[in-house]
C-alpha cells in the first residue's frame, strides 16, 4: 500500500532522525509489536515503561508510514458528533468515549512534558464552524449535550465569531481542552525513550509470515524468526491488507503546510479550526508562523492521477485559507501532500483481539482523532496485557457490529 505521495511536511522538522538496526538474528520476547508509527511508537512506550521485554519492527523507517502525513490535532471531540455517538451506542458508551478521548490529551501532554519540549506541543482551543444555516441546530443541540455531560464549550453565534475572526460563519463551538503536536517528533521520542528502556527496535525488518500457536507466535522477518507470547499490529491503514474489516473505510486525504505568515494576530487564539460539512476542512498554525491544512477526503484516485489531483487539492487548500483569512492573500505551499486515511462506519476506532489471530491484538486507530485513539488503546492495551484488566476496551471490538445501536451488548464494565 502506498500510503503517501507528494512531500510531507513532517521529516523535514527532525534532521538526522534517530536510526536503528535491521533485523539480523533469532529474537524472543514477550510482545511484538508489528509497526512503527504513532501507535506502535505509543504502545512501546507504555509497554517499556512497564518494564517488559519487547521488540517493535517496522519495514520502513521508523515514522516512515502515515505518522510523516499525520497533521497533529489533537482534539477530544470526533468526526463523529457526542450527540450522534449516543444516538449510535447510548449514553453511557457515547459519554464514555468522549470523557476517555479527553483524558487521552492529557496523557499525550504529560508525556510530552517527560520526553521533550521540542516536541512542539501546544494547548489549543478548537473553533467548529457551521459549514451553512442547515447546521446551526444541530450545533447547537452539540452543545446542549456537551454542556449536559460536563465538556467545557461555549456556543458562538454569528455576531460572536465575528469578533474574533476574520470571517463570519452562521455559528460555531468553542472548546478548550485540545492541542497541537509534532508528530514525527512525537513518534521518534516515544521508540527512542522504549530503546532506552530496552525495548528492542528494528528498522527495514519486514514480517512475512506468521506462525500462531497455543501459547505464543513466530514472526519470520529478514529471513530471522521473532518468537513472542503476544503480538500486537500496529500496522495503521496496511492492517487491511492482513484482515479486511467490514467496520473500516478507506479514503485519500489532503494537506499542505504554508511558507511562514508575518502576522497571525488576527487568528483568535491560534486556535484549531475545523467544520460540520462532510468531508471537512480543517487549520493549525505551528510554532513558526506556518498553516497546516488538510481535509476534502475522497476516494483513492487511479494511481496515474495522483500527481494532478494532489495539485489540484492543494490550490483548493490555499484558496480555503485565503477565504477565512483574507490577509493572507498572497500564501503559498512550502509542502504538499495526499495520504491514505481511514475511518469506520460507526465513529469509533477498533482496538483489542481477534478471534482469527490467537494471541494476537490490534490497534486501529482510524479516524481524524487518530493520534488520540493511539493514546486510548495504548493505554488500556498496557494495563490488558500486563495483567490489569481494562473492561473499556468493549467499545473498541473488532466483532462489534456493523450497525450498532444502543441496545447492543458493548460495555465498559
Amino acid at each position: 500500500m502506498i500510503l503517501n505521495s507528494g512531500n510531507p511536511a513532517w521529516p523535514h522538522t527532525l534532521k538526522p532522525a534517530p536510526e536503528y538496526p535491521a533485523l539480523d538474528q533469532d529474537v524472543d520476547c514477550d510482545f511484538l509489536i508489528v509497526g512503527g508509527g504513532m501507535s506502535g511508537a505509543m504502545m512501546a512506550y507504555q509497554l517499556a515503561a512497564r518494564h517488559q521485554n519487547i521488540v517493535l519492527i517496522d519495514k520502513r523507517n521508523i515514522g516512515g508510514g502515515s505518522t510523516a502525513a499525520n497533521t497533529g490535532l489533537l482534539q477530544s471531540s470526533n468526526d463523529k458528533s457526542l450527540t450522534s455517538m449516543i444516538h449510535t451506542f447510548g449514553e453511557e458508551i457515547g459519554v464514555a468515549f468522549y470523557k476517555k478521548c479527553e483524558q487521552s490529551i492529557r496523557q499525550i501532554r504529560e508525556i510530552c512534558a517527560k520526553l521533550s519540549p521540542e516536541l512542539e506541543f501546544v494547548p489549543r482551543s478548537s473553533l467548529y464552524f457551521a459549514s451553512s444555516e442547515d447546521d446551526v441546530e444541530m450545533l447547537r443541540e452539540e452543545y446542549q449535550t456537551l454542556r449536559k455531560y460536563g465538556f467545557q464549550v461555549q456556543y458562538w453565534d454569528k455576531q460572536e465569531i465575528g469578533k474574533r475572526m476574520p470571517f463570519t460563519k452562521p455559528a460555531a463551538l468553542y472548546k478548550d481542552g485540545d492541542a497541537e503536536v509534532n508528530p514525527y517528533r512525537l513518534v521518534h521520542a516515544l521508540v527512542q525513550a522504549a530503546a532506552e528502556q530496552g525495548a528492542g527496535i528494528y528498522e527495514q525488518t519486514e514480517a512475512v509470515h506468521f506462525e500462531f500457536a497455543e501459547h505464543g507466535v513466530t514472526c519470520y522477518a529478514n529471513g530471522k524468526k521473532i518468537r513472542a507470547n503476544k503480538v500486537i499490529f500496529s500496522m495503521g491503514y496496511e492492517t487491511q491488507e492482513l484482515k479486511k474489516d467490514k467496520n473500516a473505510v478507506i479514503n485519500v486525504s489532503y494537506a499542505v503546510l504554508t511558507k511562514p505568515v508575518g502576522d497571525l494576530s488576527d487568528w483568535h487564539e491560534r486556535c484549531l479550526i475545523w467544520e460540520t460539512a462532510r468531508p471537512y476542512l480543517y487549520m493549525r498554525t505551528t510554532p513558526d508562523n506556518r498553516i497546516v491544512a488538510g481535509g476534502l477526503d475522497e476516494s483513492p484516485p487511479a494511481p496515474e492521477k495522483r500527481e494532478a489531483r494532489l495539485l489540484h487539492q492543494t490550490k483548493l487548500l490555499i484558496e480555503e485559507i485565503r477565504k477565512l483569512f483574507p490577509a493572507y492573500a498572497r500564501l503559498e505551499a512550502d509542502y504538499a501532500w495526499a495520504s491514505i486515511f481511514g475511518t469506520t462506519h460507526d465513529g469509533m476506532p477498533m482496538v483489542g483481539p481477534h478471534p482469527d489471530y490467537p494471541n494476537c491484538y490490534f490497534i486501529e486507530a482510524y479516524g481524524g482523532n487518530g493520534t488520540v485513539y493511539c493514546m486510548i488503546a495504548a493505554d488500556l492495551l498496557g494495563d490488558e496485557l500486563t495483567g490489569r484488566p481494562r473492561p473499556e476496551l468493549n467499545m473498541f471490538s473488532l466483532k462489534r457490529s456493523s450497525k450498532p445501536s444502543p441496545s447492543d451488548s458493548l460495555t465498559i464494565r
